[in-house]
């Protein structure tokens, strides 16, 4: 079932938001301050394209203060309008009855787009087993 929801999602919205977190990855590497808010957006592109089976979960690792000034330089830089675009993109699938569920997980993903750094995205198994 997890495969059939990353097909579909894939299709209808997951190919487009995927393309917009490469773009905001390539326009952020092309600074050195911005390469490690790259990475982050080129690991949510990841996400965006095959969301179903993995899940987000606090890094234990993260410094708390650090991670909360970095997203909010996240946020200025390029959160706003990827959270834009996943809202948009959320609204279009819900008009349809049989996209709602596709589209409750893109507002999801819009709060995920906020603030992204401090996060892990690790597979729905190993997070069930407490890895």
């Amino acid at each position: 079932m997890r495969t059939l929801g990353n097909i579909l999602w894939f299709v209808f919205a997951g190919l487009w938001l995927g393309i917009g977190y490469l773009l905001a990855g390539v326009l952020l590497c092309l600074t050195v301050i911005g390469i490690p808010f790259g990475l982050a957006a080129f690991r949510l592109a990841g996400y965006a394209f095959w969301p179903f089976g993995r899940i987000v979960v606090a890094n234990p690792d993260r410094v708390p203060g650090v991670s909360a000034v970095a997203n909010v330089l996240w946020f200025v830089l390029a959160g706003w309008w990827l959270c834009l675009m996943h809202l948009v993109t959320g609204v279009a699938l819900c008009l349809t009855i049989i996209a709602i569920p596709f589209g409750i997980a893109d507002f999801k993903l819009a709060g995920l787009a906020i603030a992204p750094l401090g996060k892990l995205i690790v597979p729905a198994d190993a997070a069930a087993l407490g890895r």
